[in-house]
């Protein structure tokens, strides 16, 4: 058998559709150039050089999606075509079936729709911190039906994408990494405030995690009913993990205040009993008596 005679060979005929292994060996072509071409696109868009190291790397991923899936879509065209398949009868002959599958399938094509708006606008991207439903998570997947969020307690939970468009849901990291928390403390009156200042913002500029700009400060919030209210004001980068710096800073300013004599106050309460008084002089009347 020839070069001719091979990739003219016939592997199965239905209907008008005949399957050559020229076709094949085509069909084989594309996919594998598909790969690399995504692969490739992959490599220069995530770790990038020049130009597109600008882009923050939360904007480049949602980018790699978006031109990998139009890439698919136009190799897998492309693949009809070369093994002989023709899409216009094709799409015009599977309109019924296509509305029957939209009528049954109609959550699935609105995730569907869904993970296109958010890779197209962006509200969230890979690496976000997210909260939806009181679930906060880190999304470290957007496929085009559901979303991978992991929870500060390294659960993943998959969400159907129309969730993060019909329903709330807060962007922790948005626009920029840094974002702001704050630690409220609470001393006794007789605290001396300027040492409280003292010692909170030294434990604020001696975590790591607690960013140089925009700078930390204390803020005296409020006199409370038993304690003098104390807030630290800290911006971090570390979102999905701030319980943890929360409570290396609450460990350092604890240390701290016993360092400097300071102490945190117990709840005060005065309790008054009706009817305490007379009982009293019942007793002391009944005594003498």
């Amino acid at each position: 058998m020839n070069w001719d005679d091979f990739i003219n060979y016939e592997l199965f005929e239905l209907g008008t559709f005949k399957l050559l292994v020229g076709n094949l060996l085509i069909g084989i072509f594309v996919c594998t150039i598909t790969i690399l071409v995504v692969s490739l696109l992959k490599r220069a868009i995530l770790k990038p050089r020049f130009i597109i190291d600008k882009i923050d790397e939360k904007r480049r991923m949602t980018f790699y999606l978006i031109t990998k899936y139009v890439i698919w879509m136009i190799s897998f065209f492309i693949l009809l075509e070369v093994i002989g398949v023709k899409i216009t009868p094709l799409l015009l002959g599977s309109t019924a079936l296509l509305v029957g599958l939209g009528l049954g399938l109609q959550n699935i094509f609105k995730d569907f729709i869904s993970g296109l708006f958010l890779l197209f606008e962006g509200t969230i991207k890979i690496g976000d911190i997210i909260a939806v439903d009181g679930e906060k998570g880190k999304v470290v997947e957007i496929n085009l039906r559901s979303s991978e969020i992991l929870t500060q307690d390294d659960v993943t939970i998959i969400i159907p994408n129309s969730r993060f468009i019909v329903e709330k849901v807060i962007n922790w990291s948005h626009d920029t990494n840094a974002v702001r928390f704050q630690v409220r403390v609470s001393l006794a009156y007789s605290s001396d405030v300027e040492l409280v200042f003292k010692c909170l913002e030294e434990a604020m500029a001696e975590n790591k995690e607690v960013l140089n700009k925009p700078k930390s400060f204390v803020r005296f919030s409020d006199f409370g009913e038993s304690a003098l209210n104390f807030d630290m004001i800290f911006w971090s980068n570390n979102t999905f993990r701030i319980d943890d710096v929360k409570s290396d800073l609450r460990r350092a300013v604890y240390g701290k205040l016993n360092e400097s004599g300071l102490s945190i106050p117990f709840p005060q309460r005065d309790i008054n009993i009706k009817g305490m008084e007379q009982m009293v002089n019942f007793k002391e009347d009944s005594v003498k008596n």
